[in-house]
């Protein structure tokens, strides 16, 4: 029997399930809210600048299966590079991750970070450390207080825009792996040592942005992506589902949403427990302003920068997207992307676009990477959901939350849906295990 998915929501997530169940046989409809696919991942061209308007975003797995799949659908549009990416401290350059990098440290400082991270290791396989219960304890649990309080600590608090010690400390297991002790000693005395191997080499398309990657796997689909639908209405009547714009109705068998939580509740009309409402008002998350910056000239050859303090920058990461494709910027051009995450009602989120230029073309002037004169464009785009932020009541809230859509029959997909820190790999594998276990 052919079944019919209706699949809320076109970004990455939401495209690649409809991808893979039309390869399975299966008919899907994707209904997206904007009227152009790609979620976080697209992307804005103009004056011949190419960037990623929800922030930088590379191609990188160390999930084999996905990370084909990417390179096999962009086909010849990618082109490949070798990170070198940095962090600045102070006015230093010292190379990512920050373990990696402490040889460039002044001295005192680089005593202060492995003699605490020796002390710390030491602890930990006596099991003199006990369990971390946040985050803060997790930082510094695992890399010493040297490492903790010079790096580790303040830029945590910047990107996420909310205090350590109230974070969950169960999403770092496995995303952030604890440095071998003799990688960190290496580093020390000055011997080269890489971090994060599986991202030492990735892939960005050639042209178009990262968006091109959600165009290629939509390629051949385009018949079942209806764009300009918001759904705002979600129930089981007579057998089916049907979802409602408010002007138009489109039925199916079965429903997946990747669109956020926040978005999909309020669809489902009355009848939501309380504890379900509470549990996705609770939901915490940061938004995300990119600001871009067009320039003639060069830029460093740095893949991006990590900025943790705030008296450098609001901007908590600097790239520069002419280093990941040569088609990216004119002839002679270079891009600057700057990422502020905020959250509504605070500093950021009250100022203009204009001021947000201006205060990035100023810290990048500061910082040496622009001089007066340079700049050539600008734009700002500003993403409300960007980043899943775990605080401490979050365990008991999204059990709440997926047990009640699991009961309802609604199958959570992707970033926001199934509200995990989903990189593109992540979401494009919760998307193939999606579609291989439904019949």
């Amino acid at each position: 029997m052919l079944v019919r998915t209706l699949v809320l929501g076109g970004g990455l997530t939401g495209i690649t399930l409809a991808h893979l169940l039309r390869q399975r046989g299966q008919e899907a409809t994707v209904l997206e809210a904007a009227e152009r696919i790609g979620g976080l991942c697209r992307s804005r061209s103009e004056n011949g600048f190419t960037f990623d308007v929800g922030g930088s975003h590379i191609i990188f797995s160390r999930d084999h299966e996905v990370l084909e799949f990417m390179k096999n659908v962009l086909g010849s549009n990618r082109e490949q590079r070798t990170r070198n990416t940095r962090i600045l401290f102070r006015d230093i350059l010292v190379k990512y991750p920050f373990e990696n990098g402490l040889a460039a440290l002044p001295k005192d400082d680089l005593f202060y970070c492995i003699n605490e991270f020796i002390q710390t290791y030491l602890k930990a396989e006596k099991g003199e450390i006990p369990p971390p219960a946040n985050f803060r304890e997790w930082i510094y649990a695992t890399f010493g207080k040297g490492i903790a309080d010079l790096y580790m600590v303040p830029y945590n608090e910047k990107i996420w825009n909310y205090p350590p010690e109230s974070m969950s400390a169960h999403w770092v297991e496995g995303r952030v792996p604890r440095p071998p002790v003799e990688d960190v000693i290496k580093s020390a005395i000055g011997i080269e040592t890489e971090g994060y191997t599986h991202q030492s080499v990735f892939t960005y398309p050639a042209e178009g942005g990262i968006e091109s990657l959600v165009k290629s796997i939509a390629r051949g689909i385009e018949d079942c992506i209806l764009t300009g639908f918001t759904v705002r209405s979600l129930a089981f009547r007579g057998g089916v589902w049907e979802a409602g714009d408010g002007k138009r109705t489109v039925t199916g068998d079965r429903v997946i949403s990747t669109i956020p939580l926040q978005h999909l509740l309020p669809c489902l009309g009355g009848g939501v427990p309380p504890a379900v409402k509470e549990a996705v008002g609770a939901l915490r998350y940061n938004s995300v302003c990119c600001v871009q910056i067009g320039i003639k000239g060069r830029v460093p050859d740095i893949s991006w920068l990590y900025i943790p303090y705030r008296t450098q920058s609001l901007a908590n990461r600097i790239s520069f997207p002419s280093n990941f494709s040569s088609h990216v910027a004119p002839p002679g051009h270079a891009g600057i992307l700057a990422e502020i995450t905020y959250n509504e009602g605070d500093e950021v989120s009250r100022m203009t676009d204009d001021e947000l230029v201006s205060h990035v073309i100023g810290s990048l002037e500061r910082m040496g990477f622009l001089t007066p004169g340079q700049v050539v464009h600008t734009a700002v785009d500003r993403q409300k959901f960007a980043y899943v932020v775990y605080d401490l009541d979050y365990p008991g809230n999204i059990r709440i939350i997926r047990e009640y859509f699991q009961e309802r029959g609604i199958t959570l997909v992707g970033r926001f849906s199934q509200f995990e820190y989903l990189n593109m790999d992540g979401c494009i594998r919760q998307a193939m295990e999606c579609a291989r276990s439904w019949p």
